[in-house]
């Protein structure tokens, strides 16, 4: 067998795994299974959220974490009895002075578990944990590649810009310390895969790492789930976000749809949770809404691809986007797209959705009005969508291309240029 196409050993380290929401767990559970199916062996490292893995083949680690932020009690006191180690005592301390300890706590943990078994790995790849733990690991010997699929300090600017009062603000500010340790991570690991022309401009400027040291490898759509089904319920509007975060723009989408809800019989679906008596909540019933919208969550790939073809109009109207999976899966589904013109959207989308301003709730309400009333326009839209996403967007090319960048960083580390 020649080198080149020798099966790899590869660990992949992710800090949390949402399998529905947030894209680490999505590009985790879909990397692993592609990589598998090219004949590699994969152990994936995780803290909780556990990922959902497709592949029997697949080795889950679990490098459980104290799990302070379940969704069923976050920011939890734990027993004096499930303090296992110093990493233990520093991620609680760290929780309670208000900052979000879970990159580089993780960061430490997987150290000590690559440590044992640094035999047992050809290459390591990061999933966005960027913790000092991390700059460690190449010196184990192994060759390293990192994911960014944008940098954090993104979100922190848009969170502190929304914060009201200094309190708020200060609070934003301890929450996101942790975007300062994972630029100082980013400019020394190594090599960095992105996700996008933005991602990479924004990797760059906010984390001060080098442009040859960032690649460029767009993220796939899984077509087994994501695809057009026929019919679809009239009126529906459909976004993926999460539902209290201003960077998502849920705030714009709902007054949208309030606007448009006084002429036309429009509703809308939005993947995501909110917080009962949150920021969201409260705007439902500002705008009183009532049952022209409701929330969903944990539901599985099958029934998300469902709701998702079965739409009239989907709608990613985030501030900010450093990829956009839910932009790839609305025009996987034949769905026609109404984005905002932000982040790496533009460069998704091409001309196969609608661009609209950011925040501007006046024009997000005036292209679903237009194309409420224009099945031909919503036709073509969606069709311009749908072959976009197969000319472009397939998870066993990212593979593919991913396992080129694993042997780069084996051969950097062969002839000591790494």
């Amino acid at each position: 067998m020649n080198e080149a196409d020798e099966p790899l050993r590869v660990a992949l380290l992710s800090y949390r795994s949402k399998p529905h929401c947030g894209g680490q767990g999505v590009y985790l559970r879909h990397l692993s299974r592609e990589l598998v199916d090219l004949g590699h062996h994969v152990d994936v490292f995780s803290g909780q959220p556990y990922p959902e893995l497709d592949r029997d083949e697949i080795t889950l680690r679990r490098v459980p974490s104290l799990d302070l932020y379940a969704d069923e009690n976050p920011f939890r006191t734990p027993r004096p009895s499930e303090f296992r180690d110093w990493i233990d005592v520093l991620e609680f301390a760290h929780m309670r002075t208000g900052g979000f300890p879970e990159p580089l706590t993780f960061s430490l943990r997987v150290l000590r578990e690559l440590r044992a078994r640094r035999h047992s790995y050809d290459v390591v790849h990061d999933n966005q944990v960027l913790g000092y733990g991390n700059l460690a690991i190449p010196r184990l010997g192994l060759p390293f590649v990192t994911s960014i699929h944008h940098p954090i300090s993104v979100d922190r600017r848009i969170e502190i810009q929304a914060a009201k009062g200094f309190k708020e603000q200060f609070g934003k500010r301890r929450w996101y310390g942790f975007v300062r340790m994972q630029a100082r991570v980013a400019a020394r690991i190594g090599p960095i895969l992105t996700v996008s022309g933005s991602s990479k401009h924004d990797i760059v400027r906010d984390f001060g790492a080098s442009p040859e040291q960032v690649h460029i490898l767009p993220l796939g759509v899984d077509d087994r789930f994501f695809h057009p089904r026929g019919e679809r319920v009239p009126g529906r509007i459909v976004a993926v976000a999460s539902a209290d975060s201003p960077l998502k723009g849920v705030a714009t989408l709902l007054r949208a749809v309030a606007k448009l809800a006084t002429e036309r019989d429009v509703h809308v679906v939005v993947v995501g949770r909110p917080t009962p008596g949150g920021p969201t909540d409260k705007l439902v019933a500002e705008l009183s809404l009532g049952d022209r919208v409701r929330f969903v969550s944990g539901i599985s790939d099958e029934e998300l691809g469902e709701l998702l073809a079965g739409a009239e109009i989907a709608a990613v109207p985030s501030l900010y986007e450093g990829f956009s999976l839910p932009a790839v899966e609305h025009m996987a589904s034949g769905t026609p797209l109404v984005a905002s013109r932000t982040g790496a959207l533009p460069e998704v989308v091409g001309d196969a959705a609608i661009l609209v301003e950011p925040g501007d709730v006046e024009e997000l309400a005036a292209v679903f009005r237009r194309l409420h009333d224009s099945p031909e326009e919503r036709e073509r839209v969606g069709a311009a969508g749908y072959a976009r996403v197969q000319e472009r967007f397939t998870w066993s090319a990212v593979a593919r291309a991913t396992v080129g960048h694993y042997r780069d960083a084996i051969a950097r580390r062969r002839t000591g240029t790494a």
